[in-house]
Parts: structure tokens; sequence; C-alpha cells
């Protein structure tokens, strides 16, 4: 089922397709030399402002070699700890539950030393979150933990890599993480390639760390990661999001003026933002960087009309 969301941009597409400012009357169009060129269209500019067309100029660019991996967020370790009773006794009282804030310092507990009989209070190593509370008032604290707290502010993330990528994934190297349990995209770096195997995948670990400010991370997530680990300069490229498909062909939409024309591209190296164009376009045509979509359908649009 569709959401709110998604029925609203589909209305605002098809009002904008509904206007006289998309040039889809079903007749063809001369280019400038006097030939017949059903593969363009006319928008005016307020029509592509409103449905979300944007143009660049087709520049030398940098494009990225990435190895994709997967993972999953965890803890991380140097920020998170597990508290125990210094003394073994009888749990006096318990003053924070799961889920809860600590500062570090703060009270956790209460426990009566066995030895001593005095009450003495159990606190918070670090600031945090109690993740786990392991006891309540009429316990005996020994040596399992009353408390686990951890830091959520910054977390690690462990991603598998397969051996045929593990020569070229290294402490250092760039990575982009996203999930499609979460909106945030992030980029940091690879820490450390663990010298372990992961039994189940037979897979190395990778960690890198991820910034949580705004708890859009959780423990347990699953993750994928763009690992950067080459790049170079290409004399010409366009956005990625810039290529279509259409008739066989690839294609990027030219501008000029108000008319949008479908030209046939040769494609190089490639990457999520930039792609290398070999033939087709030259060095400061304005092509469709947004929108790219909006403007083969308007151009299919009036393909389809003039058949009829």
């Amino acid at each position: 089922m569709l959401n709110n969301k998604t029925l609203s941009l589909a209305l605002s597409l098809f009002m904008v397709f509904q206007t006289p400012a998309f040039a889809g009357d079903g007749h063809d169009h001369e280019d400038a030399h006097g030939h017949e060129d059903s593969d363009s269209t006319e928008i005016s500019p307020s029509a592509a402002e409103a449905s979300g067309i944007a143009t660049a100029v087709a520049v030398a660019a940098t494009v990225k070699d990435t190895v994709a991996l997967n993972g999953r967020v965890v803890l991380n370790q140097n920020r998170t700890a597990l508290v125990k009773a210094r003394f073994p006794g009888i749990v006096r009282s318990v003053k924070k539950a799961q889920g809860e804030a600590v500062e570090e310092g703060e009270v956790l507990a209460t426990v009566e030393s066995n030895e001593s009989l005095q009450v003495y209070a159990v606190k918070s190593p670090i600031a945090g979150t109690v993740l786990a509370r392991n006891s309540n008032v009429g316990d005996t604290a020994a040596e399992a933990a009353m408390f686990t707290i951890a830091d959520m502010r910054e977390l690690w993330v462990e991603l598998h890599v397969f051996p045929q990528d593990a020569a070229k994934v290294k402490a250092g190297e760039a990575v982009t993480l996203s999930s499609t349990e979460c909106e945030d995209v992030q980029t940091t770096t690879i820490n450390a390639l663990l010298p372990i195997t992961e039994a189940s995948t037979q897979t190395l670990l990778a960690r890198a760390t991820v910034k949580n400010l705004d708890s859009h991370w959780l423990p347990g997530m699953s993750v994928n990661a763009d690992v950067v680990v080459a790049s170079h300069e290409v004399p010409l490229a366009v956005k990625t999001a810039a290529i279509q498909r259409m008739e066989g062909k690839t294609v990027v939409f030219v501008k000029e003026g108000e008319r949008y024309e479908a030209r046939p591209v040769e494609t190089g190296a490639a990457d999520a933002e930039w792609t290398e164009i070999t033939s087709g376009i030259e060095t400061g045509e304005a092509y469709v960087s947004e929108g790219s979509f909006i403007v083969k359908a308007d151009i299919g649009k009036a393909g389809a009309a003039h058949e009829h």
C-alpha cells in the first residue's frame, strides 16, 4: 500500500506533466539542422523547478573504486562498562533501571558488605545508558556484573571481509555506512582489520567507528558499507543519477535553453556519485543531474502521443 508521502509525490508529478509548460504535445520537433527529433522535449524553468529537475555541467571528476561489505553495529567496548560490587554482600537498594541514563560517578545501587557490615555505594564509572540490570534488593552481590553501562554516542561497526577482498581493505581507508533500518548515511574510516576469522562466514572482520549523537544507530542493526580502496581522476564525468537507458541506449539529457535532448553516450569508470563519459557530450555542456527520470518520462509520453 502506498503511503501518503508517495501518493503526494505521484500526484505532484502527474499535475506537473499536465501543465502546458511540458511540451508533451505528441509532435516531433526539428533540431538546428532541420531534422525531426523525437528524443527531446521542452520544459519551462518553472515546471522544471516544480518537478525537481536540476542541471549541472559536465566536468572532470574523481571516480572511486569501492569494495562492498556488510556487517552489524555493535557496542564500542572502549565505552562499555560491566559494573560489579567491590565487596560481596547484600544488595540494599537499586537506584537505576534498564534504559535509564546515568552520569559518571552516579550511584547505581548500595550493597552491605558481608565482612564490615558497612553499606557502600556502587557507582557508574562512565556516563551512558543502563543496558542491563542484573540485581534487585535482597540479592547477593558477588562476582557477576550488577549493571552493564554503555556510552551509545559512539559505536563500532564490524564488517565481514571475504578472502578475495582482504588484500584491498586496509586500516585508514574511507568507508561509507548505510542501513535499510536507518535513514542516516555516515562516512568514517576503517580502524582495524582484526587478525581473526568469523567462524560462521569464514570472513575477516574490519572495524569502524560510527558517531551516534542523534541515536540513529543501534547495536544489532545490519549495515551496508562501501570501502574506498582506490580513486582516479577522469577528464569528463556526469553525476551517476543522470544516466538513463532509452531504446537500448545509454543516454544523458543535455539542456539547451528550455529543450532537453536525450544524448547517447559511452561510459567508462563509475561509482555511486560519478560516471565517466568517454564520448557523446563535451566538457561544459549542461545536463540533467537530478530528476532525469522525469525528463525520460516526459519524452516517452510525447512519443506515445505521437504514435497515436
